[in-house]
């Protein structure tokens, strides 16, 4: 059965279409069956993967509005992973899922992606820079979330917001709800205010911080414009070390639950 984790920060610009295409595609070249979701209206994830998001046949708004099965919307990429495709059309599908009785409007994604998950290692779901239904719908569907960001003051207010949210919905809906990791990105190693706040997140989360640190990268920002991972693009940059660094952690964890699972 699929882990399906969540990639979420409600602020945008901190890596985190970077982090759910990058880390998508570095755990496809370590041969597993993974599936990205790109639930944010921005539809940067879908593009970055190589597809051209107005040019989608169905995308993840069709399949959240029952318009067509997941089935009908999955692309195969070139860097070999699976891709539901998103694009602006998700801001109607947020107002109609408002809509819905308020027992439904967070759980239609969970029903949804509950046939798919025989078929896959990962499920990738790249959230919207913001505490939406849509994003609401993605942490009641996921196993656990990746938080990104960078280590700057404003990023240590926001994440706040977000641990409120997952903890309410611990409480209240999905109760195997975890972190799966808080990953630094764009980190600068000579900033004392990144290496501060670092410390910080260390403290705070303990060992819920992954090892694997993104550094800034031009090579990293560059290869979105071609429709590429960083690992397809260029995979023995700083970023795209770090990215398969990313995949083997998230391999390691998967393999260590797996071990308490049979243990059990």
């Amino acid at each position: 059965m699929a882990r399906i984790i969540a990639v979420a920060n409600q602020k945008g610009g901190v890596g985190k279409t970077t982090t759910a295409v990058n880390l998508t595609a570095g755990l496809a070249r370590m041969s597993k069956r993974v599936l990205l979701i790109d639930l944010d209206p921005q539809g940067n994830a879908t593009m970055g993967s190589g597809v051209d998001k107005r040019e989608a046949e169905y995308t993840i708004c069709e399949v959240l509005l029952k318009e067509c099965s997941a089935d009908d919307a999955i692309v195969r990429t070139e860097e070999q992973f699976d891709l539901i495709p998103g694009n602006m059309d998700l801001t109607a599908a947020e107002m109609e899922l408002i809509g819905l009785p308020p027992e439904h409007r967070g759980s239609q994604l969970r029903e949804l992606l509950e046939p798919l998950r025989a078929r896959y290692d990962f499920i990738l779901i790249d959230c919207p820079p913001s505490l939406s239904l849509l994003t609401i719908n993605a942490l009641t569907a996921a196993d656990s979330v990746i938080i990104p960001m960078q280590c700057e003051y404003y990023a240590l207010e926001g994440i706040s917001s977000l641990m409120d949210t997952v903890q309410m919905l611990q409480a209240n809906g999905n109760p195997q709800l975890e972190i799966e990791g808080v990953l630094r990105t764009m980190f600068d190693v000579r900033s004392k205010l990144a290496n501060a706040v670092s410390d910080e997140l260390t403290q705070f989360f303990g060992d819920k911080v992954f090892r694997t640190i993104v550094p800034r990268n031009v090579r990293l920002a560059e290869a979105p414009s071609y429709g590429q991972s960083i690992v397809g693009y260029d995979k023995s940059s700083k970023g795209g070390v770090a990215y398969i660094a990313l995949a083997g952690e998230v391999l390691r964890l998967q393999r260590e639950r797996d071990k308490l699972e049979g243990a059990a």
